[in-house]
């Protein structure tokens, strides 16, 4: 396994590497947990993804990471930071989190303290000025964890995903400024 850069107390972030699509194939690649974004993807389109994933750590230093259970070892989820990069959206560039967690590990903090860690280490590590998540009006338990975590939304922000369906569109922001990250630590 690839040394973690991140660690919280139940959990370890690392870098994804080369095999690792199939993994996320897998573990991560339910309908349950791919609901909210397009429904389950196919091996190629997943390693597409961490193929730009893995060009964007090398270029800046950050991606998405693959979240790791310290108690079993397990993969459980993934998390981490990209550029917003989608053409509808009004915010090219900006720091954007984003985070799967397996669905048998659902209601456990996960989610939490994973962002948390990303969070940080958007603001820290990387000098991020803002960071937003995006989802869908419909992703409760997503807007949820992003205003508990400080996250205003932003719907000036919004745009129409055409890759989803009309239940999960518009794609709504959040977002969190780093003083605001900063005044509730």
């Amino acid at each position: 396994m690839t040394d973690p850069i991140l660690q919280t107390d139940r959990l370890l972030l690392r870098p994804l590497q080369p095999g690792d699509a199939e993994l996320q194939f897998r573990m991560l690649n339910s309908p349950a947990i791919m609901e909210h974004l397009g429904g389950p993807m196919e091996l190629d389109v997943i390693a597409q993804k961490h193929a730009k994933a893995m060009d964007l750590y090398e270029r800046e230093g950050f991606s998405f990471l693959f979240v790791i259970e310290r108690e079993t070892g397990e993969l459980v989820g993934h998390c981490g930071l990209k550029r917003v990069d989608h053409e509808n959206a009004k915010n090219q560039g900006d720091f954007e989190i984003g985070w799967i967690i397996r669905d048998d590990r659902w209601r456990r903090g996960y989610a939490r303290e994973a962002v948390s860690a990303v969070l940080e280490w958007a603001f820290l590590t990387h000098d991020a000025p803002h960071v937003v998540a995006l989802t869908s009006g419909r992703n409760q338990a997503s807007w949820r964890l992003m205003e508990k975590l400080g996250m205003e939304r932003r719907e000036d922000l919004d745009f129409d995903d055409p890759r989803f369906s009309p239940e999960d569109n518009p794609t709504i922001l959040y977002s969190i400024t780093r003083e605001a990250w900063d005044s509730q630590r």
